[in-house]
């Protein structure tokens, strides 16, 4: 049971226990940061739930879980989101199926996931369903931010915070798809988060661009330092992970205790440089002022020897 499902061990052990001894809840809300693992593990505990052998559940080989796997199950579904939002027509049609007795089982689940992008008007809708549940149902709500969602409905679900993935989860994930030459630097920009370190991988490339631009700062002048850095120019769209990304790399440098205190100084100026994206400045200028100012701080002690 949640064997393919790697880190987590406190909360598999709980819902272990909960499927064992027959003491399935009727709602839950799994909480914690994107990607690290949630509805992976909503979606392993629903497909045990569902699962009709007597034996070790999930079976994988009962109609249930033949069904489940090819996405065919019609005592399951998952609830996302529509354009920005969960509206309240969503949750009515989830409502009228949950209406209906489950087929060839004893039970249905339903996830609604990123459930804190539901309407107030749908919260209130699916409070109802919460109240007075159906004794086959389960419905697990999947969240980042359970501060955008009504204490009515958290006070009817039971909670399980999920903690961050571990590095060392990180990249036995990352083994099992084949995803291998993972640095340091690469673990700690993952912060935890599975979907994060697959995203970061897609663009290797560019973040050991970005590796190497900084392992010669201290090198190169200014202009070459500046032309080697088109990489930072042109990803706007993933600027704020690429500038987290260097300052892990500035943070390491700067424990390394060469030039210290230069590679320190150069995190505010990335921390600037977020604050002036996120008030709309110039995104060009922005990373001329990055990119100067830090190459300034790192040989700022070599300019006034020469």
């Amino acid at each position: 049971m949640f064997n393919t499902i790697i880190g987590h061990d406190k909360i598999k052990k709980q819902l272990e226990n909960s499927i064992t001894n027959n003491n399935i809840l009727h709602s839950y809300l799994f909480i914690g940061e994107e990607g690290i693992g949630k509805k992976l593990m909503a979606k392993e505990l629903a497909k045990t739930i569902l699962c009709t052998s007597s034996n070790d559940k999930p079976c994988d080989i009962c109609k249930s879980c033949i069904e489940f796997n090819s996405n065919n199950n019609v005592n399951f579904q998952v609830i996302d989101t529509e354009g920005s939002s969960i509206k309240i027509d969503q949750i009515r049609n989830m409502q009228s199926k949950i209406a209906e007795k489950p087929v060839n089982s004893d039970h249905k689940v339903y996830i609604i996931n990123d459930s804190e992008l539901m309407t107030v008007e749908a919260q209130n809708c699916l409070l109802k369903t919460l109240e007075e549940p159906p004794q086959y149902i389960t419905i697990i709500l999947i969240t980042s931010n359970e501060n955008k969602i009504l204490n009515t409905i958290k006070s009817r679900c039971t909670k399980i915070y999920f903690n961050l993935l571990s590095e060392d989860e990180i990249k036995t994930i990352l083994n099992g798809l084949n995803i291998d030459n993972i640095t340091n630097s690469y673990l700690q920009a993952c912060g935890g988060s599975i979907k994060k370190a697959i995203l970061l991988k897609e663009k290797s490339e560019e973040y050991e661009q970005i590796d190497k631009i900084f392992d010669i700062i201290d090198k190169d002048n200014i202009v070459t330092f500046i032309n080697n850095a088109n990489v930072i120019y042109e990803n706007k769209d993933d600027i704020y992970n690429m500038l987290d990304y260097i300052n892990i790399i500035l943070n390491n440098k700067a424990k390394e205790g060469i030039n210290q205190m230069a590679y320190a100084n150069c995190i505010f100026i990335v921390e600037e440089v977020k604050k002036r994206l996120r008030a709309n400045g110039n995104f060009d200028m922005c990373i001329d002022y990055l990119l100067m100012n830090m190459w300034k701080e790192i040989n700022s002690e070599r300019n006034s020897r020469n």
